[in-house]
């Protein structure tokens, strides 16, 4: 059993979340931040979790009992993300929480809300701290954008789903979009205002200028990429906010003639804004949010500790709406 040290706590995991990041952790895509000629070595994978304190070191800032969620970037306090903070990224480069104990610093956790589950509070790290980040990143501490403002949200993974909860429960006009009428269903259930299927309606940026009144979307939270980045640039509001999340829709372009992606942004004065979760300060910022709303993360499919196989297969497969639990004591 690992023991901690000063300013370190030691967890008992209960439940870990499943992000499509792991995915390519764990089938050697992952290699963004790798170093030239670096080794390569064994690690432990996943980087969201929750569980309770069990023993705590000399300084800690926890009890034994305290319920508890990891930080992604583990030394990423506050401000802006730095080469320093990826150093410290949870299941890449350091070993992940996909373990039954595991030691943390003090800081590199975050009290549970309250009125959620194990399985719930565990999908928070990347999934909702960053669309949280997504919609309110620009703004300041304390402050939310959404009210009277549109939301579109791309697809109904983990991120999505939790920016639509998180959108709604600020006031603002969501559209989301999804190949899946059966999933497009359960976004509606959950408080989608207007949905559109992307298969059947390939044209959604025309569907979003529609339902605007040509006047677009305040925020678009990109997670496609390739295949949807020149769509959301077509239907974003003028001073809009893309945040890029993610490119689940492919890494590379095609190589057909398109307008010069900077003529595009200044077309309607619009901020192109890379994601890579967000700082601890802004996390504790959303579990009050969450709190005050009453927000429960969506939790798709809960796999045990012995099928984590079936679960990441599961995830790559695109079936889940929401979130993808496991579930390890």
């Amino acid at each position: 059993m690992p023991k901690p040290g000063k300013d370190e706590v030691l967890v008992k995991i209960s439940a870990v979340s499943l992000n499509y990041r792991d995915t390519e952790v764990v089938n050697g895509l992952y290699n963004y931040y790798d170093k030239p000629g670096e080794p390569k070595r064994s690690l432990v994978p996943t980087s969201d979790m929750c569980g309770i304190v069990v023993a705590t070191g000399d300084n800690s800032t926890w009890k034994v009992g305290d319920h508890v969620v990891s930080t992604f970037l583990q030394s990423h306090l506050t401000g802006q993300a730095n080469p320093q903070h990826l150093a410290t990224g949870l299941g890449k480069p350091l070993d992940g929480v996909l373990q039954t104990y595991r030691v943390f610093p003090n800081t590199g956790l975050v009290r549970a809300p309250a009125h959620l589950s194990d399985e719930e509070a565990s999908c928070l790290p990347i999934a909702a701290v960053t669309a949280w980040m997504a919609i309110n990143g620009m703004e300041p501490m304390g402050k939310t954008r959404g009210d009277g403002e549109t939301v579109v949200l791309q697809g109904t993974g983990g991120v999505s789903i939790s920016g639509l909860q998180i959108a709604k429960a600020s006031g603002a006009r969501t559209i989301i979009t999804s190949s899946s009428d059966e999933k497009l269903q359960k976004a509606k259930a959950l408080g989608a205002d207007h949905v559109v299927n992307y298969r059947t309606n390939p044209h959604w940026e025309e569907e979003v200028m529609r339902i605007t009144r040509n006047g677009g979307a305040g925020v678009i939270v990109e997670t496609g990429g390739a295949e949807t980045l020149y769509k959301s640039l077509d239907c974003i509001a003028f001073g809009g906010l893309i945040s890029c999340i993610g490119y689940v829709s492919g890494r590379e372009d095609k190589a057909e003639t398109r307008p010069n992606l900077n003529l595009l942004a200044l077309r309607r004065t619009v901020t192109l804004k890379g994601i890579i979760n967000g700082p601890r300060d802004r996390f504790e910022e959303m579990c009050c949010f969450y709190e005050k709303h009453q927000i429960r993360p969506v939790v798709d499919c809960v796999f045990g500790f012995t099928k984590v196989d079936e679960a990441f297969r599961y995830l790559a497969s695109g079936s889940h709406f929401g979130k993808v639990v496991i579930k390890v004591q």
